[in-house]
């Protein structure tokens, strides 16, 4: 559990300071980011899956059409969730895209109840609710239906159910879903170059590393994801998702300037008073785990005195 937690928060960290890199490709159409994120994402894990001598598993899933499919699955789901967040940031969306991460806790919180049937307590509800009541709130202030966010929520928390049930470790099903992906990418970025329109191959070798970059950029905290995601229950990594929608919130007002009315303040109160009620509970929980461990050391210790 607690090395779940510290991967999820690593990852979730990671993921809020990702419009600074994507502001950084402005330059380049996000078609062409997507398809080398997948590209550069796959060189990378195939590296270390090599140094490391794990292609195994590759071998063995070859008679597992179910799994493959599953993956399949997962893959699109990334790869949808990926294009969509790069052409928000691109366009100046950065607040809008942060309010489809601030939906996602929710989506997981239904998946985790309906799918993995997972027991929430009331405290949990109360927090929930109120989180919801938040995003709802923003939802309205949005003025008109919220595409960006709900295409980002939608895809992402299936995502991360999908990750949560597959039967691949972090690194190992992050390779098969870029290894899926790959064809896609490969065929685009061919047919570019034989067009002329491979943005990359008439770059500034500045703009060719921060390409070459999305790698390790997308595979890490994609990897530390998947990690968390199976040592945690996904209602809890439903909330944690907070941290990065909050992070892109205060870049997208305070670094890019865009419009930020004083009435959404209203919505973050509440999703912020939620997570304060669901930390607090867990809190106490936690410590009081703890109790019988503390009165029966101290009873060891009284005896061997």
């Amino acid at each position: 559990m607690r090395k779940g937690l510290l991967l999820a928060a690593g990852c979730y960290t990671l993921w809020g300071l990702f419009p600074v890199y994507f502001h950084l490709l402005h330059e380049v159409p996000p078609e062409q980011v997507l398809m080398h994120r997948m590209l550069w994402s796959l060189l990378l894990l195939g590296s270390v899956l090599t140094i490391r001598g794990q292609w195994g598993w590759l071998r063995d899933l070859l008679g597992s059409p179910r799994v493959i499919g599953g993956f399949a699955a997962s893959a699109g789901l990334l790869a949808a969730n990926w294009f969509i967040y790069i052409w928000a940031v691109n366009h100046g969306h950065v607040v809008d895209s942060s309010l489809g991460y601030f939906m996602t806790p929710l989506v997981n919180i239904l998946l985790g109840a309906l799918v993995l049937k997972e027991q929430l307590r009331r405290s949990q509800w109360l927090a929930i609710g109120m989180a919801a009541l938040g995003v709802l709130w923003l939802t309205f202030l949005s003025h008109g239906f919220p595409w960006i966010g709900l295409s980002l929520a939608i895809t992402f928390g299936t995502y991360g159910l999908l990750r949560k049930t597959a039967a691949l470790g972090a690194l190992e099903g992050l390779s098969l879903e870029t290894l899926l992906l790959f064809p896609l990418a490969a065929g685009y970025l061919a047919y570019l170059h034989l067009t002329g329109q491979n943005t990359f191959a008439t770059a500034p070798v500045r703009l060719q590393l921060w390409l070459a970059a999305a790698g390790p950029i997308t595979a890490i905290p994609l990897i530390m994801f998947a990690a968390g995601a199976r040592r945690i229950p996904l209602s809890l990594l439903g909330l944690m998702q907070y941290i990065a929608p909050t992070l892109q919130l205060l870049l997208g007002v305070l670094l890019y300037q865009e419009p930020f009315a004083a009435e959404r303040a209203i919505g973050f109160a509440f999703i912020w008073t939620a997570l304060a009620v669901y930390s607090a509970e867990g809190l106490m929980r936690y410590w009081q785990s703890l109790a019988p461990t503390r009165a029966s050391a101290q009873d060891s210790q009284e005896a061997s005195c």
